[in-house]
């Protein structure tokens, strides 16, 4: 039996990651904090491991430990990361000093596994200004902390020689457990849809069942050593999303408001202060008002459809079908 380490477990993402690393019949370890919260981590077939970035080496000496009982892991996924925070600083710390942290901590104790998937973001590549699709040559060039942060931790994988790796650069991930979408799902159903900026903007997403398949059978085909684009191959306007979402919900009247893109600089900025006043982090923000305003999303999939049969199975809708259901069911709509 394979054996396989996912960080970040206790997250959306990671949860579904397990799920799918279980029914694939992987010796499953979530790498998890005291703190995290465990509501879908249930299965007793979990293996729990704590693991301490901040610390080389306790986090050495918890990976010797493991080695000596259990061996080292076949294959790694690393899906840790910060999506908001209130001090900038801590996207590099986290998204890439943890990375770096972990596989000069891998690399130490003779633990480097078979492959290592990394969790990027389709954030590095920035905003191009054109309305075409980002393409795999495409020189990335991020426009916010947080995809400088996920390009430095791509750039670190690539100046190991030798080490075996793939990356993931997602769009963005939806479907039930998430809570950004489930935000613009909520606001549909109470009557409004907020979108910004009155230019065509060009969207895309992956439901979180298609990345982990995904991420699955790009494992199965080893170390690839390149990055890809992860998203469905569709691109949607905010106008197509608001009526998908309002047909599933069966909301018949919903007013759309256009948010001037001035108006929602202002409003970043005020959250953003507000989240440091109480040391909370905002969802928005100044960096986040870069991804708003961006007017295109779509990128080209075909290495990956090329290199692990990358075929997403759910389109925007089915996906949002199933995720309303959910939302419903666990009483958040």
């Amino acid at each position: 039996m394979k054996s396989i380490l996912i960080t970040g477990a206790g997250g959306f993402i990671g949860g579904f990651l397990v799920e799918e690393a279980l029914n694939r019949g992987y010796e499953t370890w979530a790498a998890v904090r005291s703190t995290t919260n465990r509501e879908f981590l249930q299965d007793e077939r979990i293996h729990f491991i704590e693991l301490d970035y901040n610390d080389q080496d306790n986090l050495e000496n918890t990976l010797r430990e493991h080695m000596a009982e259990y061996g080292k892991w076949d294959c790694i996924v690393h899906n840790l990361g910060l999506t908001k925070c209130t001090n900038y600083l801590d996207f590099e710390r986290v998204n890439y000093g943890y990375l770096r942290t972990l596989v000069d901590a891998l690399k130490e104790t003779d633990m480097t596994p078979d492959v290592f998937l990394l969790m990027s973001s389709l954030s590095v590549m920035g905003d191009s200004g054109s309305d075409k699709p980002f393409m795999p040559d495409d020189i990335p060039m991020p426009n916010t902390f947080y995809g400088v942060s996920k390009l430095k931790a791509e750039t670190y994988l690539r100046s190991l020689e030798g080490f075996p790796y793939t990356i993931f650069r997602c769009t963005g991930v939806y479907g039930p457990r998430e809570k950004d979408y489930y935000l613009m799902i909520k606001s549909i159903k109470r009557g409004f849809d907020f979108s910004v900026g009155f230019e065509k903007q060009m969207l895309t997403f992956i439901y979180v069942k298609d990345l982990v398949t995904a991420v699955m059978d790009a494992l199965e085909k080893g170390p690839l050593h390149k990055a890809y684009f992860i998203s469905e191959d569709k691109a949607y306007t905010q106008q197509e999303f608001r009526k998908i979402v309002c047909e599933e919900l069966g909301k018949k009247v919903v007013i759309p408001v256009t948010c001037p893109l001035w108006v929602v600089k202002i409003v970043c900025r005020i959250a953003e202060w507000f989240g440091k006043v109480t040391l909370k982090a905002s969802t928005l923000n100044r960096d986040k008002f870069k991804l708003l305003k961006q007017r295109n999303w779509q990128c080209d999939t075909s290495d990956a459809k090329k290199d692990f049969n990358f075929n997403p199975k759910y389109a925007l809708r089915d996906g949002i079908r199933e995720a309303i259901a959910w939302y419903r069911q666990a009483g958040w709509l």
